[in-house]
């Protein structure tokens, strides 16, 4: 195994997605890793730890989940690239720190790969009942991003486009894997180090008399200051001013929390991550997202080959949610299908932006395996009558 001098690993591989989330990390800069084994995000982990010592990164195996998202803002904060991964438990067990993360502004990342659930559920088969959860985990008012890779390849390039992400808008960036994403080995191509595109942590240019911690630029994002460099700086989770001071106002809780919804709400077109096929013509488009988008395609294309006129929209940027674009196509076609592997989770956001404008029809699976194609194909056909 060899990497080039910034821990890149190219060339061509054969990676199951977990692995290759773990070398997009390397390829983004990571350089912090705190986490607790659990299935079936384990070998991310494994990985990381085999490969971090052969670049400085730094991998910690923490006594729980709890921790290992703490000291994940923590090193973000001591101005590393930080990284978390976890599955459906640890996930509900990261998600206060999260919203610290949130208040914070720390940019980070948390890999999900998701299995089914409530509980303990099944820990080695897949699931997508955590996609709800990483948009309302937390308790408060705040956006959030989510990212849905669909093949192993896209585990490497949304894990750098995550990080990428997090820098850009200093919030905590969710990868949402799922078992079969996450086990599943094919052909993943790693380009040169200079080939990819790093977002580097914006640092203030003002010098340590005149910076304040959360004065925001004209994209509503505040600077960092450099650790270790003259500056000083508080932060909490705390509602807080400019300075980060606490402040215990109505006025200041307008001001504060109103900012981290707005700087992703008003840059969502510059977030949004999403495939369109065949839409423009379309009576009937299917939106899904990780592994569904690739068990939907058999269907869509049985479909097509009838002469229905099928369209697909794949969701590879989950949160923020594509508002605007549902309803701009709600006036135009008569329904969408949507086959997730939970009970109705997406569903709604889709049938709240369609307005009754179009028909929403969920096409459900409670998790351990993927759809059948032919349900998909049977719940377009329902829609087309």
């Amino acid at each position: 195994m060899h990497a080039d001098p910034k821990g890149v690993l190219t060339g061509t591989h054969y990676f199951d997605g977990d692995h290759a989330a773990a070398e997009g990390a390397c390829a983004a800069g990571c350089r912090f890793f705190a986490g607790y084994p659990i299935t079936p995000s384990t070998e991310v982990a494994e990985r990381v730890a085999l490969r971090f010592p052969m670049i400085g990164g730094q991998f910690i195996q923490m006594e729980d989940e709890l921790a290992s998202i703490a000291a994940v803002l923590g090193a973000a904060w001591g101005g590393l690239k930080s990284m978390t991964v976890t599955s459906g438990p640890g996930f509900s067990l990261m998600m206060e720190n999260i919203g610290l993360g949130v208040m914070m502004e720390v940019p980070c990342v948390v890999v999900d790969v998701q299995r089914g659930g409530p509980s303990t559920g099944l820990p080695t088969l897949p699931g997508q009942a955590d996609i709800m959860q990483a948009r309302w985990g937390s308790h408060g008012d705040y956006e959030i991003i989510a990212l849905s890779p669909n093949s192993p390849q896209e585990c490497f390039d949304l894990v750098i486009e995550a990080f990428n992400l997090s820098e850009r808008w200093r919030v905590p960036v969710f990868v949402m894997m799922d078992e079969c994403i996450g086990h599943m080995t094919e052909k993943v191509v790693i380009p040169p180090a200079e080939e990819i595109d790093i977002v580097t942590r914006r640092y203030t240019d003002k010098p340590p008399e005149e910076y304040l911690p959360y004065v925001p630029g004209e994209d509503l994002v505040p600077d960092i200051a450099p650790v270790g460099e003259g500056y000083r700086f508080h932060t909490t989770g705390l509602t807080h001013d400019e300075r980060g001071y606490p402040v215990m106002t109505a006025d200041c809780q307008e001001v504060c929390v109103h900012r981290l919804i707005e700087k992703i709400n008003q840059n969502a077109d510059k977030i949004f991550h999403l495939e369109k096929t065949n839409i423009d013509d379309a009576d009937i488009v299917v939106v899904s997202y990780g592994i569904s988008s690739r068990v939907a395609i058999p269907a869509v294309e049985r479909a097509r080959g009838e002469g229905l006129k099928v369209g697909e929209l794949r969701l590879v940027t989950v949160w923020p949610f594509p508002e605007e674009l549902i309803r701009e196509l709600a006036g135009q076609v008569k329904a969408f299908v949507v086959p997730e592997i939970n009970y109705g989770q997406m569903v709604h956001e889709v049938e709240r932006c369609a307005g009754g404008k179009a028909v929403t029809k969920l096409v459900p699976h409670g998790g351990g395996w993927v759809h059948d194609p032919e349900k998909i194909y049977q719940a377009i056909k329902e829609v087309a009558k």
